[in-house]
């Protein structure tokens, strides 16, 4: 029977696809364990499945000066080391990678062993991760057409992101109640990605007066976001959603989102019209930046650039939104989705 080994990490966008994959692999009675670091995300998200789980030193990889450079090289090198054990002792038949810092070691040590390597990349332009894991890779995956243009060569499949089976079955009913929602409000959905956005917290807050006349509120905040003096009918805190995300997102008429790969993808398949406040240069490599503006072109997204956030800026482009939510689900129905899950599967076997 089949052995995979899964790696990424860094974020719920390195992780969540790694978990619908993992959901197949099991369906269909293959061994899978997983590699990532011990402090990420990766390490609470996968040992809720049960999923033996290996964690190995990792070094972030930056392009910005700072003393840690010099110094996480070695934790590279040592997470290096500590994949070739691991691999040597699972024996998986195939790497699978979704990218982030932690998988780099781990995709090159399964190369020097002669294991297959597929990767995974969700943005429209490859990470820095996925860019060095490139020439160890048999195949990298990718979400979006548009991303043929930065890889050479013929390794580019085109597959979408996997997306979980709770979400793709989200149920509006069952969202509803999670929520204590009567659905006499439209429900705006407000979340800032895994580990939480400030920017969009308070910005939020600063307008929930008006909002709340309008909308009843589900706001993902991230960890040690509640406010709890903030409490009151029709507005929901959540540091972080799991296994009910997928009904949280049906009962949503509208959402705010940053505009990583993951979450963009997410939102296509399930047609939510969204307003998308992406990470400004100073806090990213811009990717989030360039995903907004190639599906703002294209009619599936609005945005609205972090620098330019005010109280009337943000209200109006909710307010416009809604308006504008029947056309904008009309658009959406034209984005073309995969059925990402076999279209991957179908491309690990092939190479184990």
């Amino acid at each position: 029977m089949p052995k995979i080994l899964f790696t990424g990490g860094g974020t719920a966008g390195h992780v969540t696809p790694n978990i619908a994959l993992i959901e197949e692999t099991r369906k269909r009675g293959w061994l899978c364990s997983y590699v990532g670091s011990l402090s990420g995300i990766e390490h609470d998200m996968i040992a809720a499945l049960d999923v033996p789980f290996h964690g190995i030193a990792s070094g972030k990889l930056r392009r910005y000066f700072s003393w840690q450079n010099f110094i996480d090289p070695l934790f590279v090198v040592f997470g290096f080391l500590q994949s070739l054990v691991i691999c040597l002792r699972e024996k998986p038949d195939l790497v699978f990678s979704k990218g982030g810092f932690v998988s780099v070691p781990v995709v090159a040590a399964a190369w020097l062993l002669r294991i297959p390597v597929i990767s995974h990349e969700s943005d429209v332009s490859p990470g820095l991760a996925n860019r060095l894991a490139y020439p160890f890779c048999r195949r990298i995956c990718v979400t979006f057409e548009e991303t043929r243009r930065y890889l050479p060569g013929d390794k580019v499949f085109v597959a979408g992101t996997p997306i979980r089976a709770s979400l793709l079955n989200g149920d509006v009913v069952r969202g509803r109640e999670y929520l204590g929602f009567d659905g006499a409000k439209d429900i705006l959905l407000v979340f800032g990605g895994s580990l939480g956005a400030r920017v969009i917290n308070e910005q939020l807050r600063s307008v929930l007066p008006a909002l709340l006349e309008v909308f009843d509120i589900v706001h993902v905040t991230g960890n040690d976001n509640v406010d709890d003096a903030l409490a009151q009918p029709g507005y929901v805190q959540k540091e972080f959603i799991r296994e009910q995300f997928g009904d949280v997102l049906a009962a949503a008429s509208l959402v705010v989102s940053r505009a990583g790969a993951n979450s963009l993808y997410e939102l296509f398949v399930t047609r939510k019209p969204h307003l998308l406040v992406p990470l400004t240069l100073a806090a990213s490599r811009g990717d989030q930046i360039e995903n907004a503006a190639i599906f703002e072109a294209r009619g599936f997204s609005r945005v609205v650039r972090e620098e330019a956030l005010s109280d009337d800026v943000f209200t109006d482009a909710l307010f416009l939104l809604r308006d504008e939510r029947e056309e904008i689900t009309r658009v959406l129905e034209n984005f073309e989705v995969h059925d990402s899950v076999s279209l991957i599967m179908d491309q690990i076997q092939q190479q184990i």
